[in-house]
């Protein structure tokens, strides 16, 4: 009876050294699941038609950074465990760098120049166009435009979501932190600083709800992040099986209208995007896409969304969804196959590889 209760509800640990996982395809469904969002915001310029925005308090695409920042906590933790700080260095710029200088690069001199209302010469001369590149590649700003483009779309940015760039860095930064300190060995300080967190939101809800988005956003992403990287940390003990996913979901629906939801919702997408990607029942080998075109997806889908509503300025969010999922996806396979691929050969050749686990493990 044991033997047969474990396998129906195996640890991460357990279901990590299975025949394979789902991260690639999470992933690239994740980074879709932002651009249908952004297709209704940057048709409208309002966040309110957004899915799932009046029925949760967040937009799908916030749903779906929320299930990134859970899914890179666990793999940058892990990461870290089997890499050392050298290595794990060399692996988080290569693996971010290359593709936004490339991505920023393209959508400024090659995108701009082809739908800027401005001459090319004073295009290309435009100070705004290397503040844009500056702003954009230091401080990864969002809502900065470029010159004579996108000005009469309701949202005139060129790259809108880079901005979460910023909390993933830091992020990162903070396991290599933790990970210098000795404290990845002890997952009790993990489990303390993720519990820290969800209580802090839970606190802002309760005692200042009107607090500032950057507030919210900054709990909100570092909460999702320590969450999976302490559920890494906790492998060998926390099962994974959709009980447990189906009495957070129960849990968050009771929480709704207390200072409880936001926390607990938060939890069940930690949590559930992990069961989704290494559940036993729901991997296959085969289900993985051999190209990794999360990455450049979500970050040309804005550009690619915000063309189109200039060429075409009086079309809906659903007549631009199919050409906009389209032409990123072809975009981001060229991102993939002439930019992120050698980079992440350059990275096997620069750092030292992790030792072998059972089961293979998406490149991050």
């Amino acid at each position: 009876m044991r033997g047969q209760l474990a396998r129906l509800r195996p640890s991460i640990a357990e279901a990590m050294a299975g025949r394979g996982n789902n991260f690639t395809a999470l992933r690239l469904g994740l980074a879709l699941a932002v651009i249908v969002s952004h297709a209704f915001s940057v048709t409208t310029g309002s966040l309110a038609n957004e899915p799932l925005m009046r029925s949760t308090g967040f937009t799908l695409g916030e749903h779906a950074v929320n299930g990134f920042f859970a899914v890179s906590g666990f793999l940058v933790t892990m990461s870290f465990d089997r890499r050392g700080w050298r290595d794990y260095l060399f692996a988080r710029c290569l693996r971010i760098a290359p593709a936004l200088v490339v991505a920023t690069l393209t959508t400024a001199l090659l995108l701009g120049p082809a739908l800027t209302r401005l001459p090319l010469d004073e295009y290309l001369g435009h100070p705004g166009l290397w503040r844009f590149v500056s702003a954009t590649l230091t401080s990864f700003k969002s809502a900065i435009g470029l010159p004579g483009v996108f000005a009469d779309n309701p949202f005139p940015y060129a790259m809108g979501t880079v901005w979460t760039l910023k909390y993933e860095i830091l992020c990162y930064f903070g396991v290599f932190l933790f990970g210098a300190a000795g404290l990845l060995r002890r997952p009790v300080a993990a489990a303390a600083l993720t519990s820290t967190l969800f209580l802090s939101i839970v606190a802002t809800e309760a005692f200042h709800p009107a607090a500032s988005k950057a507030v919210q956003t900054s709990l909100r992403l570092a909460f999702l992040f320590a969450a999976g990287g302490t559920l890494y940390l906790w492998r060998d003990k926390v099962p994974l099986n959709g009980w447990a996913v189906l009495a957070l979901l129960m849990a968050t629906w009771l929480a709704q209208e207390t200072p409880f939801y936001e926390g607990l919702l938060f939890a069940l997408e930690a949590y559930g995007v992990l069961w989704l990607a290494l559940a036993p029942r729901l991997t296959r080998p085969g289900f993985e896409p051999r190209a990794d075109l999360s990455y450049g997806a979500y970050l040309y889908g804005w550009p690619v969304q915000q063309a189109l509503v200039q060429i075409f300025p009086a079309a809906t969010a659903l007549q631009l969804l199919a050409p906009s999922i389209a032409l990123s996806l072809m975009v981001a396979a060229v991102s993939w196959y002439l930019v992120e691929k050698p980079a992440l050969a350059l990275k096997n050749r620069l750092v030292r590889m992790p030792a072998p686990v059972p089961s293979p493990q998406p490149a991050e």
